[in-house]
């Protein structure tokens, strides 16, 4: 009864465009095919480790009956609302201090809404090895991927290879590096002591609030002045008293990066961020040319290595196509090379811009 979970669930997705919009962003998306959405199978594999009532949902407030539509076994009181996004160390601030004024002894699983993860019980085992180191320790613990190609959209974590902790596979973190350029990315594989930083974290709720305090002192005393307010009827409207002036910044940044109780545990369960088409690409089934098809009437003739994703009611026919992206939405349709996917953000602020034209014309 003491572990709990918080699941991050304020973004937008804007690289998954056109399906991933601001008013329906990604997470709540059934992007892979499987009948559920991201934020349900997030909700579902920690409910093996967690009672229901211990998940909480921390999202912008534009996505309340969004989320309670999705995920209709937990409460009200369970989804924490943002009123702008804030990065986040905030957002875990929020989350932690009501948490921490429920249960003072809570154990604290901190996972996004949108990752995949394939191999479930490896997932939970490491969850569980790492929730036994904070349970005796004053340590902050990260979940790191072994890497398997030199990616520049990653954080790196380099650990300490001689460090000594109860699990074998709980290492004292030396560095943080933040999205390095190719070269670097290629020694840190080469070296075998660096992982991916995951952004999924175990800690108790006394370690993290004492390394808000010491690291992000300014976003530590906002959230502390409610102490009074969580779990009451008065907590909605502190909260949105404060985030107007709270820092926009991020937990590795604020905090993993500065503390020296930061702890990896090293994984390997099957995981993707699914930060963009790409990605997602990497993981769904392919047919004889490698496309990777969502989508229950499309026809391909002549094309390779594409990932389609088209609405099960459209017939679409693609010709000649190597290595594109095509999606469809209700109002969009995009065709992008696949190697060309970091383009996407553009796209999408130039159809703001032109939106925004075009109203203006018509005033």
């Amino acid at each position: 009864m003491n572990t709990y979970c918080v699941i991050m669930a304020g973004g937008i997705g804007s690289r998954f465009w056109p399906m991933s919009r601001a008013t329906h962003p990604k997470q709540f998306l059934d992007i892979l095919g499987t009948g559920e959405t991201l934020i349900q199978q997030t909700f579902n594999r920690h409910l093996k480790i967690c009672p229901k009532e211990n998940i909480f949902i921390v999202t912008n407030s534009n996505y309340k009956e969004l989320v309670l539509e999705q995920l209709p076994q937990i409460k009200p009181e369970q989804v924490l609302l943002e009123p702008a996004r804030r990065n986040t160390a905030p957002c875990i601030a929020y989350a932690m201090y009501k948490i921490a004024a429920l249960n003072p002894n809570a154990n604290v699983i901190v996972a996004p809404s949108d990752h995949l993860i394939l191999k479930q019980e490896e997932y939970l085992s490491i969850i569980q090895a790492a929730l036994n180191q904070t349970g005796v320790a004053d340590c902050l613990v990260t979940l790191g991927i072994k890497p398997t190609r030199p990616d520049t959209g990653y954080g790196y974590i380099q650990f300490d290879t001689v460090s000594k902790t109860s699990a074998t596979q709980v290492k004292k973190v030396k560095t943080f590096t933040e999205k390095p350029d190719h070269d670097l990315a290629e020694k840190f594989l080469d070296s075998g002591d660096f992982y991916w930083n995951s952004g999924i974290f175990v800690w108790n709720v006394i370690s993290i609030l004492k390394a808000f305090e010491k690291y992000l002192p300014e976003v530590n005393s906002l959230f502390k002045e409610g102490i009074d307010f969580y779990n009451t009827p008065g907590e909605e409207k502190f909260i949105s008293g404060i985030y107007g002036v709270c820092p926009n910044i991020s937990i590795d940044y604020g905090v993993m990066e500065k503390a020296n109780n930061a702890f990896v545990v090293l994984s390997d369960f099957g995981w993707s961020d699914l930060g963009t088409w790409g990605s997602l690409y990497t993981h769904l089934k392919k047919d004889k040319n490698e496309n990777a098809v969502i989508g229950k009437k499309v026809m391909m003739y002549d094309s390779k290595n594409c990932i389609v994703n088209i609405p099960d009611n459209k017939r679409v026919v693609l010709q000649g196509l190597d290595g594109y992206i095509v999606v469809e939405s209700d109002v969009y349709l995009l065709v992008c090379k696949r190697e060309d996917e970091q383009k996407i953000k553009q796209f999408v602020n130039d159809i703001k811009t032109q939106r925004a034209k075009e109203k203006q014309q018509k005033k």
